[in-house]
């Protein structure tokens, strides 16, 4: 049977005070290299404004769960060692945002896709400003509801992008998925084969034509790789086959 949805809170668009804050309050993992010293790991407020060189950076774009789940920060320090400085902006930096248990209506869905996409311009704004990015190696990435505004976003700012426990079809989540991947720039997705909520295992999925992967969405992309993780669960950042697919797929961008 289907479960029964719910949606707590009641603000559905950010202001400029909380966009502001979704960067401000964003999680950053700075690897030694840009530091010259040890990892920085803190706030975006706290991080250093110099740095003693520019590395590539990941702007990873959380769940629904928010930054509270501990397999971010873990992911974020694991990036740090591979040279890879990470900034994950705090979308709760929005008081009374909603949030949901699935399942509910696509329009709601819809609406808080949209506010996520919002989260994308400023966070890359600042990022261009900062002394330790790497402007030509910037890389977008999300898992869950973070990916979903990924997968559509429309710029071309991004070296490349990751997406996790997303499959770009159309069910539940989605009125139509809208992807606007790039067909000359990597891509990576990255998913269990049993994902609880995009793959057929969901009885309540709502496309029993679903492949529970982004394959269809990147056919026509060279540079995609897509990974199936065998009965992984939701959040899979850092099972040992995610890390080693993530960290071919980053080195492809150029060593740090």
């Amino acid at each position: 049977a289907t479960p029964k949805g719910e949606i707590t809170g009641t603000a559905w668009e950010h202001t400029a005070a909380s966009l502001a804050g979704t960067l401000q309050q964003a999680d950053v993992v700075l690897p030694a290299a840009a530091t010259g010293g040890a990892v920085f790991t803190g706030k975006f407020k706290d991080a250093p404004t110099t740095a003693k060189a520019r590395v590539p950076v990941v702007l990873f774009l959380h769940g629904s769960s928010g930054l509270s789940l501990k397999a971010i920060a873990e992911w974020q320090r694991w990036l740090a060692e591979q040279g890879w400085a990470s900034v994950a902006p705090d979308s709760f930096a929005l008081a009374q945002r909603v949030t949901y248990k699935s399942p509910i209506d696509k329009a709601s869905y819809e609406r808080i896709h949209a506010l996520r996409a919002s989260e994308i311009a400023p966070a890359l704004e600042a990022l261009r400003q900062q002394g330790w990015a790497d402007a030509s190696r910037l890389v977008l990435a999300g898992t869950s509801e973070g990916a979903v505004p990924v997968a559509r976003h429309t710029g071309h700012e991004f070296a490349a992008r990751m997406l996790y426990a997303w499959s770009c079809e159309a069910n539940y989540f989605v009125t139509e998925p809208r992807n606007a991947l790039p067909a000359n720039r990597p891509v990576l997705n990255v998913i269990s084969n049993t994902d609880p909520f995009f793959s057929k295992s969901n009885t309540w999925l709502g496309n029993p034509e679903a492949q529970g992967h982004c394959g269809a969405a990147l056919k026509e992309n060279p540079q995609a790789a897509v990974v199936l993780v065998p009965n992984a669960p939701h959040t899979l950042l850092n099972l040992p086959a995610a890390r080693l697919a993530t960290a071919g797929f980053l080195a492809q961008l150029g060593k740090p």
